[in-house]
């Protein structure tokens, strides 16, 4: 057995040993506590947010498990992408003061989602594939043809923005020109963010083919600071927020019918909708070998993309994240 393979069974099995470890929640003794459905956030007295990202894994709207390190690969991906693209537009990041935790400058946040695609495809209710299988052609405000395939190349990117839960309590899906039309977003604001959209999103393709990935679709997320910047804020580019495949396989795959072998958070969405489970209900329990490979697929796509190693922090992550914070001078 090569060196490889035994560092990868052994992360394995450290990995396996936390699945019941994983961070789920912390309670710090900071003011303006807000809950989300993989960060909690802080806002404080500097006007500063503090943004701790858990190891819950949410889909369909709902969380669904807690995966090992899954919070840790969000924080510091989102940071390495940051700073890849800070010249396309400002960010919140102002520093890692723990491997779960983000100093963000605080921004509000637009309730729109700004979705990016740049293939056909998904199972969830607002993917196009999803609206096109059941009929649609009018989708997003896009017309689309006849005879378009699962998985293939749309002719360039487009925004299908949604809502932020929506008065469903789900993302309800919006065209471009609803979003300025509803009262969303000011016009200015929102064709300043489109530009900004989609220029990352093309990095974010040339970087991920570098990696041997196709950066297929992605979610972002901008807010406005006290002073009117617009910032890009949350999450950029990670498993959570966007659909990979690798770059090697694709072509064969598409043309033989078969789905593109994925690299995100879309395999754990796929084996729900495969026991057809697309959101409704009580999600069906699923064994301990699907968050294992969760983990393992997250921290591989960080190590992808970055170039770099990934370090397994200390667990358990609450008495490390407040020891770091304190060191900070962000805890008494």
């Amino acid at each position: 057995m090569d060196h490889s393979q035994t560092v990868a069974d052994e992360r394995r099995k450290t990995l396996a040993g936390l699945l019941n470890k994983a961070f789920n929640q912390v309670d710090l003794p900071l003011p303006g506590r807000q809950s989300g459905k993989v960060r909690e956030s802080y806002l404080l007295r500097n006007g500063q947010r503090l943004l701790v990202t858990t190891d819950r894994l949410s889909a369909f709207d709902r969380i669904l498990a807690r995966v090992p390190y899954k919070g840790q690969v969000l924080n510091q991906l989102s940071a390495w992408w940051f700073q890849q693209t800070d010249d396309i537009i400002a960010n919140h990041l102002v520093s890692l003061p723990d491997p779960n935790a983000l100093l963000a400058e605080n921004a509000a946040p637009f309730q729109v989602e700004v979705i990016v695609r740049g293939y056909i495809t998904g199972v969830t209710s607002t993917a196009i594939w999803r609206r096109y299988e059941l009929g649609e052609r009018e989708i997003y405000g896009y017309s689309f043809p006849e005879g378009l395939q699962k998985n293939q190349a749309l002719p360039e990117p487009i925004i299908t923005p949604t809502t932020k839960g929506g008065t469903s309590g789900h993302d309800e899906r919006l065209t471009c020109a609803e979003v300025v039309s509803q009262g969303h977003m000011p016009a200015q604001a929102w064709e300043q963010v489109q530009q900004a959209a989609l220029s990352i999103f093309k990095r974010g393709q040339a970087l991920a083919a570098q990696a041997g990935l196709v950066l297929v679709d992605t979610k972002y997320e901008f807010g406005r600071t006290a002073d009117g910047r617009i910032l890009l804020i949350d999450e950029v580019h990670t498993p959570d927020s966007s659909r990979f495949w690798k770059a090697g396989s694709y072509l064969a795959r598409f043309e033989t019918g078969a789905e593109p072998e994925n690299f995100d958070k879309e395999f754990v969405r796929l084996v729900y909708a495969a026991q057809g489970y697309r959101g409704d209900g009580e999600p069906p329990s699923m064994p301990d070998a699907l968050w294992l490979e969760t983990s393992e697929r997250y921290i591989a796509m960080y190590e992808l993309l970055t170039g770099q190693p990934f370090v397994l922090e200390p667990y358990p992550v609450e008495p490390r994240l407040e020891s770091n914070l304190r060191r900070a001078g962000l805890l008494e």
